[in-house]
């Protein structure tokens, strides 16, 4: 693990930061930094269950959206510091507490350390592991993972290249998320659930409508369903964007008109997109964690 924390390479960044020393291009170092452990009600009912799935914020990213709601984890880097054993110890804490699931919310920059914990932790656990990513990751670090994660949650953000520079700074987004999506699938399979209707293995691919972004929305569900069987897969079209006062990019100071939303849901009616589709109502600051402390207990 040491060797790669040393010259990082570990996501499409490719900084090669030696982060024993300093930190990375996601803004953190080779230790594990947790920004809260807490039951979440608000993803998907599969995922979310009766209790709530088991989510671990870790700090730090790789993308940089503009419109990040976590940015005060994601930019900031607000957190505490924590051991790959005590990281296994909040797997079963959740657990202990009634967790359908233990969820790694934007652990892709912690993956050798995510491997350690679980390596201590998997053998007690008796719920699915959840991969909670934006998609721009590297296969090969994915393969890491393979046999460690149960159900991946990846996003597919932007079809356009000009999107995925603009917004995220990466206009390499669509090649490096659609390859990475393929290698999830890959390693779970089609989807397999329990008697209650919880998802014990498999994926569901996340997309976010962007305020005047509908049209590369429709390009999302196009590809998917050009590259995937509908019928198997479960596509979580989100319309939760919240207006976070961006200034360089006022057209993102919206929330989305009711049209968009309905062009979107057409056309996965279009597509026989199965899954699931937001309310608008959920365009809420409320739906978003508070991080606001070093305290990450719960």
């Amino acid at each position: 693990m040491n060797n790669l924390m040393k010259e990082c390479r570990l996501c499409p960044r490719n900084c090669g930061a030696d982060r024993t020393k300093s930190t990375g291009f996601c803004g953190v170092g080779e230790k594990i930094k947790v920004a809260r452990a807490m039951l979440h009600q608000w993803e998907e009912p599969p995922i979310s269950g009766e209790k709530g799935s088991g989510a671990i914020f870790f700090s730090g990213c790789n993308l940089k959206c503009c419109f990040c709601q976590n940015k005060t984890i994601s930019k900031e880097h607000l957190g505490k510091e924590i051991t790959e054993k005590e990281l296994a110890e909040l797997f079963l804490k959740l657990q202990d507490m009634g967790a359908e699931n233990i969820n790694l919310v934007t652990a892709g920059h912690y993956v050798p350390q995510v491997i350690e914990a679980l390596k201590i932790a998997k053998p007690k656990l008796n719920i699915p592991v959840v991969y909670n990513t934006s998609s721009y990751e590297k296969s090969e670090t994915l393969k890491m993972l393979e046999g460690y994660v149960d159900v991946y949650l990846p996003d597919l953000k932007y079809v356009s290249s000009e999107m995925g520079q603009k917004y995220s700074h990466a206009p390499d987004y669509f090649s490096v998320a659609s390859k990475a999506v393929k290698e999830m699938k890959r390693q779970v399979g089609d989807n397999v659930y329990d008697d209650r209707g919880m998802l014990k293995k498999g994926i569901i691919i996340r997309h976010l409508i962007m305020p005047g972004g509908y049209k590369d929305s429709i390009d999302v569900l196009k590809y998917i369903s050009e590259n995937y069987d509908t019928e198997k897969i479960l596509v979580s079209i989100m319309s939760q964007y919240t207006p976070q006062g961006i200034s360089e990019y006022k057209e993102l100071n919206r929330k989305l008109f009711t049209m968009e939303c309905q062009k979107v849901m057409d056309c996965a009616d279009k597509f026989k997109i199965n899954g699931f589709m937001q309310d608008k109502e959920s365009a809420k600051s409320e739906f978003t964690p508070e991080f606001t402390s070093n305290n990450i207990l719960f």
